[in-house]
């Protein structure tokens, strides 16, 4: 007998980076901006259209600059880019 198959949900409407990934949501990694975001001039202009996920960049960079979160890097950025290629401020602000 066919197993029904467990279909990943849309995170429409969801802007928080954690329950993303912990509800297992499809998520496009935008993490390999962190790097170009760091080196980019003394402040950063983010400007997108409604709905293009700008709270939920912003919870992704709050989450992965918290230093009270660093010990659990792994679990939500372990298989996204960023988890591959950390920068040296990684976990490095109290937030």
């Amino acid at each position: 007998m066919n197993q029904p198959v467990k279909r990943k949900r849309i995170p429409y409407g969801m802007m928080n980076f954690i329950d993303v990934r912990e509800d297992d949501c499809y998520y496009v990694d935008k993490t390999h901006y962190i790097p170009l975001i760091e080196n980019a001039n003394k402040y950063f202009f983010y400007i997108r259209p409604r709905r293009f996920g700008k709270s939920l960049t912003i919870s992704m960079l709050h989450h992965y600059y918290n230093i009270l979160e660093a010990d659990k890097f792994e679990k939500w950025y372990g298989d996204l880019y960023i988890g591959k290629h950390p920068t040296p401020e990684r976990n490095s602000y109290l937030i």
